[in-house]
């Protein structure tokens, strides 16, 4: 993980987000914390990585999420070089398909 982040106050951030019980819970946080945008990139970003695990083409998940090549180029470098965070949450969510 990139130190720059490894801070305070994202722990309490991560802390709170482990908290969260539900996914009704997790509309109610996010909603105040987050903009409807941020909050919409966010997701767009994970629905990329699912597309792109899927061996969808970039041409396909632009068309699909909306998503600009730069965004799907950043998520794939992710995946291919990142944490492996998709990958970890991936395996715990097992058969979870994108709306394609």
């Amino acid at each position: 993980m990139n130190k720059k982040i490894r801070t305070e106050a994202v722990d309490r951030l991560f802390d709170a987000i482990l908290s969260l019980k539900d996914r009704e819970e997790c509309y109610d946080f996010f909603e105040d914390l987050c903009t409807v945008n941020e909050l919409l990139s966010l997701s767009q970003r994970f629905e990329v990585a699912t597309m792109l695990r899927a061996h969808r083409t970039y041409l396909e998940i632009a068309d699909r999420t909306g998503a600009s090549t730069a965004t799907i180029s950043r998520v794939n470098r992710s995946l291919n070089y990142g944490n492996d965070g998709y990958e970890l949450v991936f395996a715990r969510i097992g058969g979870y398909k994108p709306e394609i």
